[in-house]
């Protein structure tokens, strides 16, 4: 039995811990050998171990998915499919257990104001927002203001923010590309189901966005979104951060993003709105 991965390549399932060992190696482009040295093993034990002639022990799976690079959800899987219990809790977000995490998030992005930040999970439901965003979100519709909300859904959907960015064919290719490096990574079909509804919103004319470029050259450092807000276009580079060496699968997904002034003008503006 098969299961496809969310890359579009195909993972097996309920065949033991050693094909997926396999299919995640092959994945990252890694042979025997070089994942032997990595994980301190010889190349004939990990072929032993792909092929099911030898059961690896529960630090070796831990080993071997590190040096892959392996999500830490997947790792639960991979832990489970040889023979032992997960390693990684999934805590709900709203669990007492993490409330020092949710309170040190919102502490974090309101130190951010006035630019605008917030945190989003593996699929990119938004879990914590500062006032810069809900700024930014200003005039959308209330259906796409819903819960839970969702990034790419409200930036690339065309009665979201997708109309105000100046560059949003620009923005959007980031955005697709990115989804795409995550899928790589995940075996997620929601995130796939995401990816393949917003790919799908309408881009508007190249030529009339074309025309909304700054006349003159700006000294960009990095690609900026170009957006409308209350009469003048703020430019913003996009920061992400995520928590070093999680040991649960909700915390391992989030990921707090920054929106900082590309721009002097952008800064000036952002720094009016200090009291």
């Amino acid at each position: 039995m098969t299961t496809p991965a969310s890359d579009g390549a195909v993972l097996p399932a309920d065949d033991g811990v050693g094909p997926l060992l396999r299919a995640w190696r092959e994945r990252r482009r890694v042979s025997q050998l070089e994942l032997a040295l990595r994980a301190d093993s010889s190349a004939r034990h990990i072929s032993f171990i792909e092929t099911g002639r030898s059961r690896p022990s529960e630090e070796m799976v831990l080993r071997l998915a590190e040096h892959l690079d392996v999500p830490v959800r997947e790792r639960n899987a991979l832990l489970l499919a040889a023979g032992y219990a997960p390693r990684y809790r999934e805590t709900p977000l709203d669990d007492p257990a993490l409330n020092t995490l949710r309170e040190g998030i919102e502490q974090l992005i309101q130190g951010y104001e006035p630019y605008p930040a917030f945190v989003v999970d593996a699929t990119y439901n938004v879990v914590a927002a500062n006032r810069g965003i809900l700024a930014l979100l200003d005039g959308l519709p209330e259906s796409l203001l819903m819960p839970p909300l969702n990034a790419m859904r409200l930036t690339l959907h065309p009665e979201g923010l997708a109309p105000r960015i100046r560059n949003l064919r620009e923005w959007r290719g980031h955005l697709l590309a990115q989804m795409e490096r995550q899928i790589a990574l995940q075996r997620s079909e929601p995130l796939r189901e995401l990816y393949e509804e917003v790919a799908a919103f309408p881009v508007p004319d190249e030529d009339a966005e074309r025309a909304e470029e700054p006349a003159g050259p700006v000294p960009y450092f990095a690609l900026p979104m170009r957006i409308e807000h209350d009469g003048r276009v703020l430019s913003f580079i996009s920061s992400i951060s995520t928590f070093n060496t999680p040991m649960d699968v909700t915390v391992a997904e989030l990921a707090i993003e920054t929106l900082l002034p590309a721009d002097p003008a952008t800064l000036k503006y952002l720094q009016s709105l200090l009291p």
